[in-house]
């Protein structure tokens, strides 16, 4: 099979789909991996790293896209590249298509077969390749919070810390899943008080016996929540579903009772948000006001940090790129169910019952 891998095009998106090793790997199976000039170079790897793994190096994205079979990414392709799709080509990548219809469309319209990295779902429901980067973008969560909570970024002038003698940061969490667990790490290691909100009864069970009681756990009540919020510094939304839109946990209502100069770090963005009044961001225009309360709400946070991000993602996508490259789609499917319910689109069809739900639309089986 080609493989290819283009550069990523978001804004300040730094990481690259693939590593040498994987490359390596794939091309002593048999394969052809065509790699994007400069692909690599935002997380250290030039392309003569990739060139001695054995990657052919391609000079344009067009051409790229043209010659391989299956392109692996890291985000969502952008309006700029759904040109360079043809029929019958396989896209591995992160889609969240429940919030983005026009790549839905584009993907349908092209009869490409898209596999998201978010749905891959194994039996017990945990999610593999989601979860390195929600790792990531937990913990940095935290600190890009304790950043904008200065006032020279507009903040309240909160140390998340505190001092001797003066009260500690507040920090609440909507969600106790991966990004929830890995911000509340954080947000204890730097001293805050941490506050936890989480709908399963078992997993707060399981968080207050990972931190030995040192976060509150609470259920997502309204009334719960807005009384939290109103004394929160922080609040770091890390709600999400398979393949569908985040849900509204937090109304605009509720912020506008939050302190002035609050922050609120929205992880869910990709999904759509679990604020109200959350809107997409980038990295080069990371925030905005809303009710005198700062709105982080940037898609592709772990693009900043590539050189742990790239090879955290790769580690985990690798397997699946192995069998999707040995097997080809159909049979690499039909042995692996989580595989399968990466399976976006096919054919000119929506294949995920979320993605078809979120537009109202029919989905084939």
């Amino acid at each position: 099979m080609i493989i290819g891998v283009p550069r990523e095009i978001k804004d300040q998106e730094y990481r690259v789909s693939m590593t040498p090793v994987g490359v390596s790997t794939l091309c002593r199976e048999g394969h052809t991996v065509l790699i994007e000039s400069g692909a690599g170079e935002g997380s250290g790897l030039t392309d003569d790293v990739f060139k001695k793994a054995g990657a052919e190096i391609s000079p344009s994205k067009k051409t790229l896209f043209n010659t391989a079979d299956l392109i692996i990414k890291v985000k969502e392709p952008t309006p700029e590249e759904y040109d360079f799709f043809r029929q019958g080509q396989i896209l591995f990548t992160f889609l969240h298509l429940a919030a983005d219809r026009a790549l839905l469309d584009c993907l349908i319209d092209r009869g490409v077969t898209a596999i998201a990295y978010e749905t891959i779902e194994l039996e017990d429901g945990k999610r593999p390749l989601l979860k390195p980067m929600s790792e990531v973008a937990g913990r940095m969560s935290v600190l890009i919070g304790a950043q904008y909570l200065q006032k020279i970024h507009g903040g309240a002038g909160i140390l998340l810390s505190g001092v001797a003698g003066v009260s500690k940061g507040r920090v609440t969490i909507i969600g106790g899943g991966i990004v929830g667990k890995n911000a509340a790490q954080v947000a204890l290691a730097l001293g805050a008080e941490v506050t936890i909100f989480e709908h399963n009864s078992l997993q707060r069970a399981n968080l207050d016996d990972f931190f030995r009681g040192a976060v509150v756990t609470l259920p997502p009540y309204p009334d719960e929540i807005t009384q939290n919020l109103e004394r929160s510094h922080l609040v770091i939304g890390a709600v999400s579903k398979t393949g569908d839109k985040a849900p509204h946990l937090v109304t605009r209502n509720m912020i506008a009772n939050m302190l002035k100069g609050a922050v609120i770090v929205d992880v869910a963005i990709d999904q759509g948000g679990c604020f109200e009044t959350s809107r997409k961001t980038s990295h080069s225009d990371p925030i905005y006001l809303v009710e005198g309360v700062i709105h982080y709400c940037v898609t592709n946070m772990p693009g900043i940090v590539p050189k742990t991000s790239t090879f955290a993602l790769a580690n985990e996508t690798f397997p699946y790129l192995q069998k999707l490259a040995t097997l080809g789609f159909e049979q690499a499917t039909a042995s692996d169910s989580a595989l399968l319910k990466g399976v976006n689109t096919h054919q000119g069809t929506i294949r995920h019952p979320s993605v078809a739900d979120a537009f109202n639309l029919e989905m084939e089986n």
